[in-house]
């Protein structure tokens, strides 16, 4: 019986969430021969907390399924033991990097990485505090079951469970190290309001993704479809295609991994929306398999990120995740460039080379990402209210905000270069029983 590492990462209260992840644990272990160890890390504060750890409750008892429910105390306490055991230079910062104190969505999911490690899972299988899944009449629509039926075996021999084969048969001696989907519903980040405001400058904002140079009708045509998802069409029925995954076609609170997270981590940047995205470039750009289905997860906002604090922290995170792209484009140009030679002889990622990439993006001038602010500033002026308010900001924040995107980078190289040994150390680590709030649901 292999195990698997089902994981919610949080900071908000979400215990209907986490009710839910249980049952899709149970349904994993019901139809699959695995042990799902539900892992929930936990930086929601203390009523919240113990919401969770009600709701998480509900799932211990159920038949090979193990509850983990970590706040940040426990942690920390498992990544100092971590990073002692790998015996790196710069402790510190390695701990800094992996639990910062500012939200990081890299950083929370390379925890559940090192973690899933420490309790022997083959795979990570990730889900979202703001999303939900489909129920079609009765049945609730996971998208475990997908993922359990393809992931990590050999891609030729993954066929009988997919609906159809998109993948070139010199790709079949490798591995499936990727499944997963996207979501309907609300976009992915909360920008609706700007094109309602104003339709022109949604375009001018969101086309900041893109290199800066792309052509007009590529920027065009990259903002049509950033940040939708599959759309809003429910699920009717299965479908299931084994191929090269396009990143543009899956979100991170509905993907799996097998391997390849062992390899290589997330970027561990704070306060930056889309830090959390990069192995599956990595994995598509490298010619690994995976499979892209269609059990869309239902994605919402939470109310927090609409009052004045919090409006203020997610447009903040949202400038960081253009500035990011300086760096992140050119890294993903180069790795389309290595393609299949970024795999070794046994078609694992050769991390080695990744962070050459990535700490060599560092040396990018960094004018373009003072057009890019430039951009959103006078953006956002025009569109009033709030929007100018956080605009006024940008000018005292602009040289420290540039500097924390390259320094970001430097950190991402960093924690790649170490990824090895502290898989290795974690593996030799044993998870805690206490998360800092109450005694841990280990059962």
């Amino acid at each position: 019986m292999r195990k698997i590492c089902l994981t919610l990462p949080t900071n908000r209260a979400c215990a209907p969430v986490i009710a839910d992840l249980g049952r899709e644990a149970a349904h994993a272990a019901a139809h699959f021969d695995v042990e799902v160890h539900l892992l929930i890390l936990d930086s929601a504060e203390p009523a919240a907390f113990a919401e969770h750890a009600r709701a998480a409750r509900t799932a211990v008892g159920t038949p090979n399924v193990v509850v983990h429910h970590l706040g940040e105390a426990a942690q920390r306490v498992f990544l100092r033991q971590v990073i002692q055991r790998s015996r790196l230079p710069k402790p510190e910062l390695l701990l800094d990097l992996m639990l910062p104190a500012a939200p990081s969505y890299g950083a929370c999911t390379n925890r559940a990485f090192l973690i899933a490690s420490a309790l022997g899972c083959v795979s990570v299988h990730r889900r979202d505090s703001d999303s939900g899944y489909q129920v079609v009449g009765d049945t609730t629509v996971f998208p475990i079951h997908h993922e359990l039926t393809s992931l990590g075996k050999r891609a030729g021999d993954a066929g009988s469970g997919v609906t159809e084969t998109a993948l070139d048969p010199a790709h079949a001696d490798k591995p499936v190290v990727l499944v997963g989907s996207s979501f309907i519903g609300e976009l992915s980040v909360d920008i609706s309001e700007i094109h309602d405001l104003d339709p022109g400058v949604y375009h001018d904002v969101v086309s900041l993704w893109a290199p800066a140079d792309r052509s007009q009708d590529d920027k065009r045509a990259l903002v049509e479809e950033s940040f939708k998802g599959a759309g809003t069409e429910p699920f009717t029925e299965d479908h299931a295609v084994l191929t090269l995954v396009d990143p543009m076609r899956v979100d991170m609170c509905n993907i799996s991994f097998h391997q390849v997270h062992e390899r290589v981590p997330l970027p561990p940047a704070t306060d930056t929306i889309g830090s959390d995205y990069f192995l599956l470039h990595v994995v598509y750009n490298g010619t690994l398999p995976g499979v892209l289905h269609n059990r869309n997860i239902v994605n919402f906002y939470t109310g927090e990120r609409r009052t004045d604090p919090g409006f203020l922290a997610y447009q903040t995170r949202f400038t960081k995740f253009f500035l990011s792209m300086l760096y992140l484009n050119h890294v993903y140009a180069e790795l389309a460039r290595e393609g299949a030679g970024l795999l070794d002889a046994r078609n694992g990622v050769r991390a080695a080379r990744v962070a050459e990439l990535v700490r060599s993006s560092t040396r990018l001038d960094t004018a373009e990402n003072e057009a890019r602010l430039d951009v959103i500033e006078r953006s956002y002026r025009g569109l009033g209210g709030r929007y100018a308010e956080f605009a006024a900001t940008l000018p005292a924040r602009r040289a420290r905000l540039i500097d924390e995107a390259r320094q970001d980078m430097e950190d991402f190289a960093l924690l790649i270069e170490s990824w090895a040994a502290l898989v290795r150390a974690s593996a030799a680590t044993s998870v805690p029983r206490v998360d800092g709030h109450a005694p841990e649901l280990d059962h």
